[in-house]
């Protein structure tokens, strides 16, 4: 019961610590330009966990093979989710973005039932599908086709791929290790697409500043930690259905950040979350077993 306790609240935590990262990052581009504030995020992030994962002598890996898993996965996780998340920001609202890139629990299921043998229950199957109605009615039932969609989607697509990537490699590697080095890699390859992919920008002022220190300490550190470690300890699918409650916080840190209105959607679309991850996470019956003596 304690574990259980525990695994909601840290849930909840990381989960609101993705949600309200939108409304940050929102405000944070204002004096950063996408690529780039992402990409100094995370090499802030990774390179502060670096020197306490040295100072604690904490175990490394030991082959070029392991460090191409976790390049990989930096490459993945961090870099291509929020790249794609960030450049499909440029054509569709923050919102639009959100919804597509919160599928990727559905992609979980869809990948690793087709690529890593794992099966799931219709009742999942189910709850994955009333979960992402209730993003899709949380963000408010709208999308426009367009380069950003198809970006956003992609990110969706990173996500589910990174998640099954940590919780194929991640067990055999150290958690501060494999969350500090994959946030630097995603962070350094994404200040590369920035000096590529856009026109960058930078004002420093105590704003910016107290925005780049939130987005990298509590925001990637704290949060890819928690969520790490909770893919570590469960069930990949079930894991990232809890990624529904990530655009739920969101809406509610923009209304008390940003004044932005909450209405009947966010009310319709929380319920529908919250059945959804009831449904993906509903016991399997054991059927008890006859021994013949």
């Amino acid at each position: 019961m304690k574990e259980k306790l525990i695994f909601s609240l840290l849930v909840v935590l990381t989960t609101g610590l993705m949600g309200s990262s939108f409304v940050v990052a929102k405000i944070g581009l204002i004096y950063i330009s996408p690529l780039l504030l992402a990409g100094i995020r995370f090499t802030i992030a990774g390179s502060i966990m670096i020197f306490f994962v040295l100072l604690f002598k904490r175990k490394h890996p030991k082959n070029a093979a392991t460090w191409g898993k976790v390049i990989l996965i930096g490459a993945v996780q961090t870099a291509g989710v929020m790249g794609a998340i960030f450049l499909s920001l440029r054509t569709i609202t923050s919102g639009e973005s959100a919804i597509l890139t919160f599928m990727n629990p559905l992609l979980v299921v869809l990948i690793g039932t087709l690529a890593m043998g794992m099966r799931y229950r219709i009742v999942q199957w189910f709850g994955v599908f009333v979960g992402f109605a209730g993003v899709f009615v949380t963000m408010g039932s709208h999308l426009d086709l367009q380069i950003g969609t198809l970006l956003g989607f992609l990110s969706a697509i990173f996500w589910a791929v990174g998640t099954l990537l940590i919780k194929k490699w991640g067990v055999a590697i150290d958690m501060w290790v494999l969350t500090a080095y994959q946030m630097l890699f995603g962070g350094l390859i994404l200040l590369l697409g920035s000096a590529f992919l856009e026109n960058a920008y930078i004002v420093i002022n105590t704003t910016s500043v107290s925005i780049l220190l939130w987005l990298s300490i509590p925001a990637s550190i704290i949060q890819f930690t928690i969520w790490f470690y909770l893919l570590q300890k469960g069930d990949s699918g079930k894991v990232s259905a809890f990624l529904f409650l990530a655009p739920f916080f969101g809406i509610v840190s923009g209304w008390l950040v940003l004044g932005e209105p909450i209405g009947i959607p966010l009310l319709i679309g929380g319920s529908l979350i919250f059945s959804g991850i009831f449904l993906v996470n509903w016991p399997e019956k054991r059927v008890p077993v006859k021994v013949t003596v």
